[in-house]
């Protein structure tokens, strides 16, 4: 799963609050296991899912560079 996980930093254009979440989603389920959280356990799969898309907006917001951005094209299923 990990290997969905693409560098987001330092592109043109600039990575969206989708692809971050979506990107925190992956992590979230290789280190937890889950594909989808029992019910039991949905609400601290989100709030993971949701701290860690917070914390990697901040490091992105906070990342500073002298390289050019880099040109991707946005592939979505």
């Amino acid at each position: 799963m990990c290997r969905n996980i693409h560098t987001l930093y330092n592109f043109e254009p600039p990575a969206t609050n989708e692809e971050i979440r979506d990107a925190s989603l992956q992590y979230v389920r290789k280190i937890s296991g889950y594909r989808k959280p029992s019910r039991a356990n949905e609400a601290a799969f989100e709030h993971a899912v949701d701290a860690i898309a917070a914390a990697s907006l901040r490091l992105l917001d906070q990342l500073e560079t002298t390289a050019p951005p880099r040109v991707r094209e946005h592939v979505h299923a």
